[in-house]
Formats: structure tokens, sequence, C-alpha cells
């Protein structure tokens, strides 16, 4: 199946659920696109509607309006689910299966041969690391563990189309940077891959581009490099030293902060950084180093959600224009 450039495309997408007389407005007029190859992130807080969206694109829900197209075709279409791979968020596998039975069951499920699953499970165990406990019961397997178990589920098929919800939820560290090069290495192999998360530093290191969600309306996307453009803040650095700076740059009107123990000036423009270099050259001051500071993505979700929340067409405790129902991410 040749797989177009666009593998998703959403147009005005609206989802619409009814609870005693009562409308939840989870997805409102949202649209978005997915290329070929890169690394997806949905991002937003529980209850903005990441989870609803990506029951739509798998097909196991219908949305009240807009189009859908996974591959150039409908996703309730049987044939468009074949080679997507999924990883929901809070999986469970039998606790008496071990992590070998656990992949052969969900591959037969899935239709994958039995000689290709005698390959395949060794091979998808080693990846995510379970080669060792591949006989090991899941219920004595970690939380990080189930989690490598379910991503191994996930690519059994060699998907094309890789939908992730929360994968690398209750992770440690460790695992989450495990997690996270597999994603690369799978990318690496022209996969799709859409990651629906709110662990913001997860999804800044490893997607290509992002869409941030609330209440149910996309309300700010593109790649990590522009959302996290460098801002007018600059990290400032003396080879010999630093005390007293603050104070005196301050004394003359620059704003001056101390993050995590580096010094960091804020300037209106270039040339008002350069006046502040000739300022301490012109103080026999020695620069080690001054390099533009980044906005982290966490930074960038809470000023765009921020402002969505005090904007004059919100309305107070998340409802929508007469809109209400049960809580929980839809």
């Amino acid at each position: 199946m040749d797989i177009p450039p666009t593998v998703i495309a959403v147009r005005r997408l609206t989802k619409e659920f009814r609870h005693w007389g009562r409308r939840l407005l989870a997805l409102d007029r949202v649209d978005l696109e997915v290329h070929r190859g890169e690394v997806f992130g949905l991002l937003g807080a529980n209850g903005a509607g990441k989870t609803t969206l990506v029951k739509i694109l798998l097909g196991l829900a219908r949305p009240t309006a807009g189009d859908v197209l996974v591959r150039g075709s409908s996703p309730r279409r049987p044939g468009t689910r074949r080679r997507i791979g999924y990883l929901p968020e809070g999986h469970r596998f039998p606790g008496y299966l071990t992590g070998d039975a656990s992949l052969r069951l969900f591959g037969r499920l899935a239709g994958v041969p039995e000689k290709a699953l005698d390959a395949r499970i060794p091979e998808l165990l080693e990846l995510v690391g379970l080669g060792e406990r591949r006989r090991d019961r899941v219920g004595r397997y970690s939380k990080g563990m189930t989690q490598r178990l379910g991503l191994a589920c996930a690519l059994l098929d060699e998907p094309d189309l890789l939908f992730l919800d929360e994968p690398t939820d209750g992770v440690d560290p460790v695992g989450r940077r495990h997690i996270r090069d597999i994603l690369l290495q799978t990318r690496e192999h022209g996969t799709t891959i859409f990651i629906n998360s709110h662990l913001l530093s997860e999804v800044e290191r490893t997607c290509d581009r992002v869409a941030i969600l609330h209440e149910g309306r996309l309300v700010r996307q593109g790649t990590v490099q522009d959302l996290t453009a460098p801002s007018r803040r600059f990290r400032l650095r003396l080879a010999d030293g630093q005390s007293m700076l603050p104070e005196r740059l301050a004394e003359d009107g620059w704003r001056v902060v101390t993050n995590n123990g580096h010094l960091e000036i804020e300037v209106a423009d270039l040339e008002a950084l350069n006046r502040l270099v000739d300022r301490l050259r012109a103080d026999r001051r020695l620069i080690a180093e001054i390099s533009p500071v980044r906005t982290a993505l966490e930074d960038v979700f809470i000023e765009v959600v921020e402002g969505e929340e005090h904007s004059p067409g919100s309305l107070e405790n998340g409802s929508r224009t007469g809109v209400h129902g049960p809580g929980g991410d839809r």
C-alpha cells in the first residue's frame, strides 16, 4: 500500500457527547495534518480531548462533524487499519502470561503468521530490553517493563503508522530514555509516529512537530524548533567571575535574573545586546559565554493555555457555550 505524503488529514473535526440531555463538546473544529515519516506530538491537559481524537483517528469513535482521512481513506475501513500500531494509555496484559506469550497472543489476534511471530517476538523483546525476562510472568513486571512490552506489542506487525497514548507515563528516567531511543530508531525506518502526551519534556526531545489542544480546540501548532525559538533573553558568563555584576547591570536599567546558577539578561533587540557587550568591555570584563536562551516547550504550553483561559471568549470552570458533561480525558 502506497502511503501518501500526508498520512493524517483532519478538517473541521467536531465530536459531541450527550449525557442526560446535556452536551459535551470534546472536539471543536480541529484542523491538523501529520506527514509521512515524522514524529507528531499532541499536547493537552487531562480533559483536553486528546484521547477522543486518537480514538477517531483509529476508527474506534465516530466524529459528529468534519472530515478525517488516515492514509488517504476513512479510518473506519478495515483496510485502513492494517499495519497501524497502537499503544493505549493504561493498557493491561493478563498477569499469568509471560512476555513471550503475551506478544504471541496479540500477534495472532492481529493475524500475523506464526513463522513471522517466531522471528519477530525475540527481536522485539531484545529491542525493548526484555529479552532476559521473556519467560517471566507479566504480573511480575514493573510499570516500566509493562509499558515497554506494550510498545513491543504495538510494533509487532512492523507498522507504518504508530499511535502512542502516553507512552512514557509512569516510567522512570532510564526507561523513558530507552523508549525515546526506540521511537527515534523506528522513525528512521520510515514509520510515522503520533504521540499523545502531557509529558512535555519527552515530547520536546522526541517530536518534529506538535499541536496544543485546549478544551477541544487546537490553539497552537508548529515545529518544536519554531515554538521554542530563542527569546530576547541571553545567558551570560564572565571569565573573571560575576560578583556584583547583577547589581551593577540592574542599576544601569538592564533586566537581570539568575536561573539555576546562570545569569540571564533580557534585551529589547540585538542592538541593545551589543550595547551591553560594549559596556562590559569598557569595564574590562572578559566574556566567556553569551548565548540565546530558548523557551522550553513547557513554558510555551503554559503561556498558551493560560492565555486561552483568560481570553474574552472563555468561560469559567472550563464550560463551553452551554456545553456541560462528565469529566475525564475525552
